[in-house]
């Protein structure tokens, strides 16, 4: 078994390592006209060693990740709240669902204007972006799951003598989880995007930020370190939230 995992996981790296390659072959042989502008693999590497260690890379990357952590975590619990409520409570749902399904359609990026003359460029305006970003898309995804709830499993909780709290607590919630985490790992790897763009317009600090000065130094090489950082950490925010949802959903799954 143990053997099996490693042969997959040698096959899943296999790929990359292939494209790597074909990288560094294609701008040491200047297939690409002008290394400048298509640095070899190892020249990023090298960017990226350098950042690291004068503090630069590492400075700009905690800055987006606490505005990240702070917008996502704010949003989701919200979303999730308010997703429950109006799931469970159809008369709230009315309430709700016509302003919801008005500002939903509007993309995070495109309160950034307005956002900026309200509560100006300081560090309440990316956590708020990431905010708007994570909440509705969670708030759909629990509605979606609790509405989706075979209603005998509660019509029995109820029978049995479970109270309304019980059955949403008990029954509900936990068939709910997998539309949930849907919601969640979606919007990690969002928040993320999300972050950069507005870093890039509005924020003098952050990993957007530092995409933009290496754009007006033209250097390509520390543009593409921000851009594989910025993939990395969409794809480990996906794979925690994967990962918990198998955790917390393997007992009944």
């Amino acid at each position: 078994m143990k053997r099996l995992k490693q042969l997959k996981l040698g096959w899943g790296i296999l790929p990359v390592v292939i494209f790597l390659a074909i990288w560094e072959i294609i701008a040491r042989l200047n297939l690409i006209p002008g290394q400048f502008f298509f640095p070899p693999f190892s020249t990023v590497v090298m960017e990226f060693y350098y950042l690291t260690a004068n503090g630069v890379l590492g400075e700009n990357f905690v800055a987006s990740l606490v505005r990240v952590l702070i917008g996502f975590c704010a949003g989701s619990v919200a979303g999730i709240a308010v997703g429950t409520v109006m799931g469970w409570r159809e008369n709230i749902n009315k309430a709700l669902n016509p302003v919801i399904s008005l500002f939903y359609p509007i993309p995070a990026l495109g309160w950034l204007p307005l956002l900026m003359l309200w509560i100006g460029i300081n560090e309440a305006l990316p956590i708020t972006i990431v905010f708007i970003c994570s909440f509705f898309p969670v708030l759909y995804n629990t509605v979606t799951g609790i509405k989706n709830v075979d209603k005998d499993y509660i019509q029995v909780a109820r029978t049995l003598g479970a109270s309304d709290v019980k059955i949403l607590t008990t029954v509900v919630m936990p068939l709910a989880l997998p539309n949930i985490f849907t919601g969640l790992r979606l919007e990690a790897g969002m928040a993320w995007r999300v972050i950069i763009a507005a870093e890039m317009v509005a924020i003098p600090t952050g990993i957007g930020a530092l995409m933009m000065r290496a754009e007006s130094l033209i250097r390509i090489d520390i543009i593409i370190v921000c851009l594989i950082v910025l993939a990395v950490m969409c794809l480990s925010f996906e794979k925690f939230f994967t990962y918990l949802e198998e955790k917390a959903t393997a007992r009944w799954r």
